[in-house]
């Protein structure tokens, strides 16, 4: 009985969160679009968001005792953690692009392109190649984003490309990141709290040379438009309370039911953008969108088809390979590829193996699902 009640509890709480996710996500993509609108300034609204991740993440973390990382070696910071903020500063800035040139549905729709990318990049950096199975599966979100692309009425070609630019940059972050999260063993908030920042010092002086002057010559600022301005602070809390809430969903539930409901609310952004937005769309587009959609869900399918014949592996260092698979024991999945204390790039590991301070866990293979989402 008592192990029943635990259950149901749990499944109320996944329920509650998805909830929360999906209409924060609806509703930070929805009022997005509206300060794009009228405040055409993508580099400005990427701004706000780098600045509400650096400015919100340190206290909370903190009240929430999450871990705090160790020092990085240089070396291994400018290899790999500088390229990183690097990708989410480009990825962010193109994906508010395509925002701004495109309605919200189809930016959303463009970017279930994203296992593409996950399978080329993993087949290009690392030589991984695919089951036969999981490469028919792409072929459903390829039709998909072709229909809709070709049947899109507010087409705009710099829209399109920002968009797949902003996909790939972001698939590409989420590769990288997992290896800097087992070879470091930062905690995953930690890194995005620390990619925010970098990015934020590197973007500042760009943004200062190219947006700054426009910005400060726009009526919204000049007359102090409170409504624009509101907005602006909206969209950045609301970008930011949509990363924390998304990992909180995955540190409850298995990947492939995190796959489901971040597919799901993809459904869920689109159809909300539609109904308040406006935007004019066919039903031949509206085919396009599910079947580029259902698309992902198939490729989460079939991932998860052939993860159980074949254990992939991703490669840590250039001499050593750390398998993906799941623990008997409630260890800490950032210690795994560990020996003797000592991770496999030679970074020695901290003591404790909880995530947060009150040791709670997450399940195998989720840790860098949110960061980038």
């Amino acid at each position: 009985m008592l192990g029943k009640r635990t259950g149901s509890r749990h499944i109320a709480v996944v329920l509650l969160m998805c909830l929360f996710w999906y209409v924060i996500s609806s509703s930070n993509n929805v009022i997005g679009k509206m300060v794009l609108n009228e405040f055409p300034f993508p580099m400005t609204v990427t701004l706000v968001q780098l600045c509400s991740i650096t400015l919100y993440s340190g206290p909370f973390f903190n009240l929430w005792r999450i871990r705090k990382y160790q020092d990085i070696p240089r070396p291994y910071y400018y290899r790999l953690i500088v390229p990183l903020a690097l990708g989410k500063l480009l990825a962010s800035v193109t994906s508010h692009i395509s925002l701004w040139k495109v309605p919200v549905s189809y930016a959303h729709t463009v970017k279930a392109t994203m296992p593409l990318f996950t399978v080329v990049l993993t087949r290009m950096f690392f030589g991984e190649k695919q089951p036969t199975l999981v490469y028919l599966s792409l072929l459903p979100i390829i039709t998909g984003v072709g229909i809709a692309t070709v049947t899109e009425i507010s087409f705009d070609m710099m829209g399109l490309i920002s968009a797949l630019i902003s996909t790939m940059g972001f698939s590409m972050q989420n590769i990288f990141s997992k290896k800097v999260l087992k070879d470091t063993n930062i905690h995953h908030l930690r890194l995005l709290h620390l990619l925010g920042k970098l990015s934020l010092f590197i973007f500042l002086p760009l943004w200062l040379y190219m947006d700054s002057f426009a910005v400060f010559r726009h009526t919204a600022i000049k007359n102090l438009d409170y409504r624009v301005i509101a907005l602006l602070f909206a969209d950045g809390v609301l970008n930011w309370l949509q990363n924390i809430i998304a990992f909180s969903v995955l540190s409850l539930v298995t990947p492939l039911t995190y796959a489901v409901a971040s597919a799901s609310k993809r459904i869920f952004v689109i159809a909300v953008s539609l109904l308040i937005l406006g935007n004019p769309v066919t039903w031949v587009n509206c085919v396009g969108m599910t079947l580029a959609i259902l698309g992902v869900l198939c490729y989460n399918r079939a991932k998860q088809i052939t993860r159980g014949r074949e254990q992939p592996t991703l490669p840590l260092s250039q001499t050593s390979h750390v398998k993906y698979s799941p623990l008997e024991q409630p260890t800490d999945p950032y210690y795994r590829g560990s020996v003797n204390g000592k991770l496999s790039n030679g970074l020695h590991r901290t003591p404790g193996n909880s995530l947060l301070a009150n040791g709670s866990g997450m399940p195998s293979g989720t840790a860098t699902r949110l960061l980038f989402v």
